[in-house]
């Protein structure tokens, strides 16, 4: 359907893509993924003519329709469900406007008197009316409502304010419009940021009905390896094309690189060998023909490329933490509300030194709220919350902590004021495993990307010695190998954590316990998230 042929885009400072070459065929779900800045949307920038290739060719067949869900959404608040989901319809309201002006002008027209100005008036309408009929107008309401159940929207809920609906509804409002125009190829870009786990499950089902192409840049690799038969990896500009889902990328992109590398050794291995001889025999009266033809078969050869090392990702790395009590944090009789809905009520808890505690819920069910309330951060209604006696020190990543940074700091002065005993080069040292390196130390906080202020963030958080982490969605604006390093540093950390993530896969790979947020009370589950998966059916 649309093929990339060694694409470019070069910009007066950086090189972003150089050799792309990559194809999707009518009814494909590809997953787009690389590194943040690996220039994943600025090909989607490319598809819908937003930039221009530096070079290169598109090929489409045909004229497909292309449509583009993007991270902000395009939804006007104001408007209800029903005038939301009917403004995708621009073409049929434009004509719609021009019958309802005619049948107006022909409502004050005096027949008797103007005749001839009615006959033309009705000539318009008829030609209006088949422009409608040819559009789709008359089947416009019909396909909203037929829709509005899909997206999961009761008929009374179409005449309420789009504005009055969670971040996840929004969502589900502007994929609606986008759906209602029918396209050939979908371009969803980060679809699941921000959204609670019942609305990526209910996404995953609604797309995996559809059967349009669709392309998905994703950090959910759970998303990705539901949806996606191919996978398009995006590494130092140039595309590497994977024939099945996330986990099959991930495991045959390993095997390839560890062929590559063996067939690279071996081969240099034997270059050395013969460039040692050649050397050696040069000049020797009985065998220097030996060596020359020897020199002529090395120059012959097809050269293995050495293995190209991905972008560099940060290697977190937690400070070796101090020893607790058994007793980490006791909740008790815990009850509370925000505005008049109630969170909690009445809940209990304990945390035992060692656990690794996922915390899950929808959207406003008060998993923040929860972590706030541990820190003081918040004073709780009623109840007793209490961290245990011997040696427990807490380390805090609120979700939002990487938009409260300083704009104005350096990120190299912000970790000297953190350690002042530090010397320079330990500085410089730790800001390397959080892919701070060279100039990049320098940066002013407002000159960073999302994915780096979120990485400083977690360093800032890191730097001190802690034996109890709550994380509030750490893995926001992370790529997938920041993110998997991520995971191996909890892994490997010794004391306990509560973490708040919509991401199941991380979830899945670090918590060794789960406590759902449902009806105001806490339902806790003695195993990992397969295990709550389970229990759930």
């Amino acid at each position: 359907m649309i093929r990339f042929e060694d694409i470019s885009k070069i910009y007066s400072t950086d090189v972003v893509l150089k050799n792309i070459n990559w194809e999707i065929k009518k009814g494909e779900k590809v997953g787009l993924v690389g590194s943040n800045g690996a220039g994943k949307s600025t090909q989607f920038k490319i598809l819908i003519g937003e930039e221009e290739q530096t070079s290169g060719k598109i090929i489409k067949e045909g004229n497909p329709k292309i449509a583009h869900l993007k991270q902000e959404l395009d939804c006007n608040f104001n408007f209800s469900v029903r005038e939301e989901l009917e403004s995708s319809f621009k073409d049929i309201q434009i004509v719609a406007i021009k019958l309802l002006e005619i049948e107006n002008k022909m409502k004050l027209l005096d027949i008797k008197k103007n005749s001839f100005e009615l006959e033309t008036l009705v000539n318009q309408l008829a030609k209006y009316q088949a422009k409608f009929e040819a559009l789709g107008g008359y089947k416009m309401q019909s396909d909203v409502e037929k829709i509005l159940p899909k997206l999961g929207f009761s008929l009374e809920d179409a005449d309420k304010l789009v504005g009055n609906f969670s971040g996840g509804w929004q969502m589900k409002v502007a994929l609606g419009k986008i759906i209602l125009q029918k396209p050939d190829l979908l371009l969803l870009d980060e679809p699941t940021n921000h959204l609670d786990l019942d609305t990526i499950f209910w996404l995953e089902e609604y797309l995996s009905s559809l059967k349009i192409a669709i392309i998905i840049i994703s950090h959910d690799r759970y998303f990705l390896d539901k949806l996606c038969q191919k996978i398009i990896f995006i590494d130092r500009g140039i595309s590497e094309t994977y024939n099945g889902n996330y986990s099959f990328f991930v495991e045959q992109k390993s095997l390839n690189e560890e062929s590559q590398n063996k067939a690279y050794q071996l081969q240099q291995k034997e270059i050395a060998i013969q460039k040692k001889y050649i050397d050696r025999f040069r000049a020797s009266a009985t065998r220097s023909s030996q060596a020359k033809s020897r020199e002529k078969q090395l120059n012959k050869i097809s050269k293995i490329e050495a293995p190209r090392a991905n972008s560099k990702s940060p290697a977190f790395d937690f400070p070796d933490c101090p020893r607790s009590g058994k007793l980490v944090l006791n909740i008790k009789n815990l009850s509370h509300s925000y505005d008049d809905k109630i969170l909690f009520l009445d809940v209990n808890l304990k945390i035992s030194a060692g656990e690794k505690i996922a915390i899950l819920g929808p959207n406003g069910c008060g998993k923040s709220t929860l972590l706030k309330i541990i820190m003081k951060k918040i004073h709780p209604e009623i109840g007793e919350i209490n961290l245990g006696k011997h040696n427990i020190i807490t380390s805090y990543y609120e979700q939002n902590q990487a938009e409260a940074l300083l704009l104005e700091e350096r990120v190299i002065d912000l970790i000297c004021k953190k350690s002042p005993e530090w010397s320079q080069k330990k500085v410089r040292t730790f800001l390397g495993g959080f892919g701070f390196q060279n100039e990049t130390v320098f940066k002013y906080i407002k000159q960073l990307s999302g994915g780096e202020k979120a990485r400083l963030a977690l360093a800032l958080m890191i730097i001190n010695p802690s034996n109890f982490l709550l994380l509030d969605e750490p893995t926001n604006h992370l790529d997938l190998q920041s993110k998997e390093n991520l995971e191996l540093a909890i892994k490997n950390y010794k004391g306990s954590l509560l973490i708040i993530s919509h991401d199941r896969y991380f979830i899945s790979k670090v918590a060794n316990r789960i406590v759902e947020i449902k009806d105001s009370k806490l339902l806790s589950y003695d195993g990992n998230y397969e295990y709550f998966l389970e229990k759930n059916k």
